[in-house]
């Protein structure tokens, strides 16, 4: 692994960040489930998943935060005195948002699953 050090470090398998990839994972989930809070958007995202991928918490608190500011999120505490579970809620401009995002990288998505596949096919002679 050595021989690669220093590399430049592209974006693979597709032109998505992980950052803009959560945001819309946690856009859809929000929208799907109608309310959510931070851990259960995690805990949904590793059932999902299973072990396979899981954003960490300081990504996804500070994304929940910021699409609030940026109005696709509504916010509101559980119990306000206490401020212990903050719900959120998928705004008509954050539903909007969602739509533009997921034909933005629509072929993103395409393109990484046709990457992943062919190079499994060819490193492994498609068995697997």
């Amino acid at each position: 692994m050595s021989d690669y050090k220093g590399k430049l470090n592209r974006q693979f398998p597709a032109k998505i960040s992980t950052t803009a990839f959560t945001s819309i994972y946690i856009l859809h989930l929000v929208d799907k489930f109608g309310k959510m809070y931070g851990q259960k958007i995690l805990d949904t995202i590793e059932e999902q998943m299973g072990t396979r991928w899981k954003p960490s918490r300081g990504m996804v608190y500070p994304l929940l935060r910021e699409m609030e500011e940026e109005g696709y999120l509504k916010a509101w505490w559980d119990e306000p005195d206490k401020r212990s579970i903050r719900y959120y809620k998928i705004t008509e401009e954050g539903a909007e948002h969602l739509e533009k995002m997921k034909i933005k990288y629509k072929s993103s998505f395409r393109d990484a699953r046709k990457i992943v596949e062919i190079t499994i096919d060819e490193i492994y002679d498609g068995n697997i």
